[in-house]
């Protein structure tokens, strides 16, 4: 009796009709959206507003939404049910974040990650020194999923050891910003990483791996031009980072035995094994080899003097799901020895279910369906829409002053205009990160631009020009649209 009332509730909600709206009426939400968004951040919240005023945010955007849908005889339940249906799409995407954060942690007390920056920091060289600012914040990049915390620390050393050769501010602000941003758009433990494949539908190793078309030739051509720029300044001293070597090397065991887990779980990626387990077994992997290489660091956690399995446990899964820290001699350091583990994605999963609410609802009063056949009718071809995928991030970058709205409201409003077209979601997700989360650092309101400006000690314009790697992206984007390069199709294998 239940099925049959479903499926009778089913047939009458598939058969409702309404109006179609108007393109006008279909934009209230996402401009009611956008002008809480720009007050929100720019005038009160600032660089807090992602800590919630900005997800609440997004809920009132879909209470816009909704009122329109009243207005045009869309049913309470038809919303709700849409809003189901968006959140389970979103359900492995927010898996796979709890399980990247609980990976960060675990990698962290394994000394993985201050490995990897150890033996980075050592191809500092003073002729090659912008260049090795590339390569060494792309490093800690790709291994903390942070281009923040990459350049609130390491990159305010390689500042002072800038200054100490005579290489401009806004050079070396460049190279730390554009190996910071390359790391963060290709690390799996990236928040935004993660969010650009949740907003189009994707998934995220096939989206880093899609990306790769567009950001290893900008890349290649950002170290190119800090090549040049560098082989043509006189430099004067030599870079000293002995006292931060020494600092990670009586803090951590380092080996490069401690590569085997990330290089078994790069084989893991490359196999095509489902991303959670992937993401697992890295997980479990490194707190074996916390255990084995870091016992001293798992005491001082539990707070006990010899370690044995009950504080070694106690030890693992605080780092896996809470916030960790393990202190230096490097006050500099510090703060890039840190993680938050699963509970520091809570911020993100918490942004991408208001988007979701806010898309479910925007979906349901048929508003995403009449933007996107706007959208198609004037893009005609399939460079007019990469190219208004690239405006819309940069205007809401501009506008909304956040990058993770950047992608969410774009990735919302243009998913299924990709689908009609008949692109993959992979076409969406990397337009969203190349145009999106790397340009938010180029506009001086944007939070991401007055973050880094500010703890770099570096403004925006004196940057600006040197941060190659954020402003060529989005051209990149547009130049392999236009060319038609590996345009990936919905019903290609």
């Amino acid at each position: 009796m239940k099925q049959h009332e479903h499926l009778t509730d089913q047939k009458n909600k598939n058969s409702t009709t309404y109006k179609e709206l108007s393109i006008w009426e279909a934009l209230i939400p996402v401009i009611a959206l956008v002008v809480m968004l720009f007050y929100n951040v720019f005038f009160v919240f600032g660089d807090d507003a992602l800590s919630g005023s900005n997800q609440f945010i997004l809920l009132l955007g879909a209470a816009v939404a909704a009122v329109v849908g009243v207005f045009n005889k869309v049913s309470y339940r038809q919303m709700i049910d849409e809003v189901a249906e968006n959140l389970k799409t979103a359900t492995a995407a927010l898996l796979i974040l709890l399980m990247v954060g609980a990976l960060a942690g675990t990698w962290l007390i394994s000394g993985i990650i201050p490995t990897m920056i150890y033996y980075g920091l050592q191809i500092l060289n003073p002729n090659f020194f912008l260049v090795a600012c590339v390569l060494i914040c792309a490093v800690i990049s790709i291994a903390t999923g942070s281009s923040w915390t990459t350049s609130a620390t390491v990159g305010i050393a390689l500042i002072g050891i800038g200054e100490t050769l005579g290489i401009s501010l806004g050079m070396t602000a460049g190279a730390v910003l554009s190996g910071a941003y390359f790391g963060d758009k290709m690390s799996p433990l990236s928040d935004t990483t993660n969010l650009a494949p949740a907003m189009a539908g994707g998934y995220l190793f096939s989206h880093i791996k899609y990306m790769m078309i567009t950001t290893v030739p900008t890349f290649i051509i950002t170290i190119i031009l800090f090549l040049i720029i560098g082989l043509n300044l006189e430099v004067s001293g030599t870079p000293d980072i002995s006292d931060k070597l020494d600092a990670i090397g009586k803090a951590f065991y380092i080996s490069p035995l401690l590569f085997i887990v990330p290089i078994i779980v790069i084989v893991l990626i490359v196999k095509k094994t489902p991303p959670l387990a992937a993401l697992l077994l890295g997980t479990l992997l490194a707190a074996v080899a916390a255990i084995i290489a870091q016992p001293h660091i798992l005491a001082n956690i539990s707070g006990v003097e010899e370690l044995d399995f009950k504080s070694a446990y106690k030890a693992v899964m605080q780092a896996m799901t809470v916030e960790t820290a393990v202190e230096t001699t490097s006050t500099e350091l510090n703060d890039l020895f840190s993680s938050s583990g699963m509970s520091g994605m809570l911020g993100t999963i918490w942004l991408i279910i208001c988007a979701m609410v806010f898309g479910g609802v925007m979906d349901a009063i048929g508003a995403l369906s009449r933007i996107s056949n706007a959208l198609l009718s004037l893009a005609t071809s399939t460079f007019g829409l990469f190219a208004s995928t690239v405006a819309s991030c940069l205007a809401l970058n501009v506008t909304a002053s956040d990058q993770y709205l950047a992608l969410v409201v774009p990735g919302k409003m243009f998913k299924k205009a990709y689908k009609d077209k008949g692109l993959a979601p992979e076409n969406l997700s990397r337009t969203l990160e190349d145009s999106g989360t790397v340009t938010s650092v180029l506009v001086p309101w944007n939070t991401c631009g007055a973050y880094q400006s500010g703890v770099l000690g570096v403004s925006v314009a004196e940057y600006f020009v040197y941060a190659f790697f954020n402003w060529i992206s989005p051209f990149m984007t547009l130049i392999v649209a236009g060319f038609s390069i590996k345009i990936k199709q919905l019903n290609a294998k």
